[in-house]
């Protein structure tokens, strides 16, 4: 049996390569109660948002119902749905935060 060249076994790697894992986007919800400012922490601090991005995100949540906080695969997506949740409850706030699959 013939030893395959370089090349043969750069393409075979490359065939073998699996895909890249689902995205998913995790999103914040409105809500009539949680405060803007609370909203803007927790973008800043959960997703490492600067106060300009954060201001942005939360408006958009404000004014059209839903704000994309960040896309991850689904292990992270998860976690930070949980931290922002377990957060906004430790501070009386209904916030919610939900992840969708990024399609």
């Amino acid at each position: 049996m013939a030893e395959k060249t370089f090349e043969e076994s750069v393409v075979d790697a490359e065939k073998s390569v699996a895909p890249p894992p689902p995205l998913f986007k995790v999103l914040l919800l409105n809500d009539d109660f949680t405060p803007m400012d609370f909203v803007v922490h927790v973008l800043e601090r959960f997703f490492s948002m600067d106060r300009e991005r954060a201001t942005i995100v939360m408006l958009k949540v404000h004014n059209e119902g839903v704000g994309l906080a960040g896309v991850f695969t689904r292990d992270v997506a998860e976690s930070k749905v949980h931290q922002v949740t377990e957060f906004a409850r430790q501070h009386q706030h209904p916030l919610q935060c939900v992840l969708e699959e990024n399609r």
